[in-house]
């Protein structure tokens, strides 16, 4: 019996998943990293937020319970702003919004933050993350038909495939990356 697996979320509250922790720093990496650059903080800095706040987000993930009512994003929203406003703080850095947290929150540089920017950032990161995990064609069948403007048909063509196939990839592909996601978006 095929089970759809648990979600990401779901398997870090797990001892000794470290598959699970290690996509999860896979996909957060960068944009924590980002956003520690976009308050002000310099590579060494923003290095050690991301590392802080994975230390953090190690122990308070095993009393996680994920409500699909609440927002992930704001919560790690403020786990990382805190993490950023400590550094600050502590290496006596002058950050670009500045003030406290609550004043950092209210203040445009936490567009980066934002919805749109954030869904855009863990999808790209997932999908360039799982890429490994398919066989080239099937990967390329859905990158094609859903990156750039070519139908079915040409991507089926190009790739010596039938329209079916190609569609039979994207959604392969598609289903494994919504699991993948399932509580982070």
């Amino acid at each position: 019996m095929h089970t759809t697996p648990p979600s990401l979320l779901e398997r870090l509250r797990r001892p000794g998943e470290d598959p699970a922790w290690e996509r999860f720093v896979l996909l957060y990496t960068p944009f924590i990293f980002s956003l520690a650059r976009k308050f002000g903080l310099d590579r060494e800095a923003a290095a050690d937020v991301v590392q802080d706040v994975f230390v953090l987000l190690a122990k308070k993930m095993v009393d996680f319970q994920y409500d699909p009512e609440q927002s992930f994003r704001a919560w790690l929203r403020t786990v990382v702003l805190n993490r950023i406003y400590e550094s600050a703080r502590h290496r006596r850095i002058t950050l670009l919004t500045g003030g406290d947290p609550i004043e950092i929150e209210q203040r445009d540089v936490v567009a980066a933050f934002e919805e749109a920017e954030y869904r855009d950032h863990i999808t790209a990161r997932a999908f360039e993350i799982m890429q490994r995990e398919f066989h080239p064609t099937t990967w390329k069948a859905c990158w094609e038909l859903i990156m750039t403007d070519k139908s079915a048909a040409e991507v089926a063509k190009e790739l010596g495939m039938t329209e079916g196939a190609v569609y039979v990839a994207k959604c392969r592909v598609v289903r494994r990356l919504r699991t993948e996601l399932k509580g982070l978006l």
